[in-house]
C-alpha cells in the first residue's frame, strides 16, 4: 500500500465516521435526549476536533515526504528555481562576454 492509499483511506474513513456522528446526534434527537442547539453544539466541537486531526495528519505527511526527500536527496522545487536562476544569470554573462569578444575580434576597416 502506498502512502497516497492510506491517506485516502484515512480522509474516506474520516468521511465516513463524520457521516455516522450526525446521524447519531440526530437519533438522539429525536429521542429527546438532546435538544437541537445541544446537538448543534456537540456536531460542531466533533467537527472542529476532526478538523484539527486532519490538519496534524496533514502536516505529519508532509514533514515525513519532506524528510525522506531529504534522505534520498532529492532536490526540492525551490533548489530547482533557484538553479534555474542561476543558470539565466550565467547564460546572460556568456552572452555578454561573447559579443565583447566579438567585437573586439572584428576586422577594422
Amino acid at each position: 500500500m502506498t502512502v497516497f492509499d492510506a491517506v485516502r483511506k484515512a480522509l474516506l474513513a474520516g468521511v465516513a465516521v463524520q457521516e455516522k456522528v450526525k446521524e447519531f446526534v440526530d437519533d438522539l434527537i429525536k429521542k429527546g435526549e438532546l435538544s437541537e442547539t445541544e446537538g448543534a453544539k456537540l456536531i460542531k466541537e466533533w467537527s472542529q476536533k476532526a478538523d484539527k486531526t486532519g490538519k496534524d495528519l496533514s502536516k505529519t505527511i508532509s514533514d515525513l515526504v519532506e524528510k525522506t526527500l531529504d534522505k534520498i536527496n532529492i532536490p526540492s522545487r525551490e533548489d530547482v528555481e533557484k538553479l534555474q536562476r542561476k543558470v539565466q544569470a550565467l547564460s546572460a554573462r556568456v552572452r555578454k562576454l561573447e559579443e565583447a569578444k566579438g567585437t573586439e575580434s572584428a576586422p577594422e576597416e
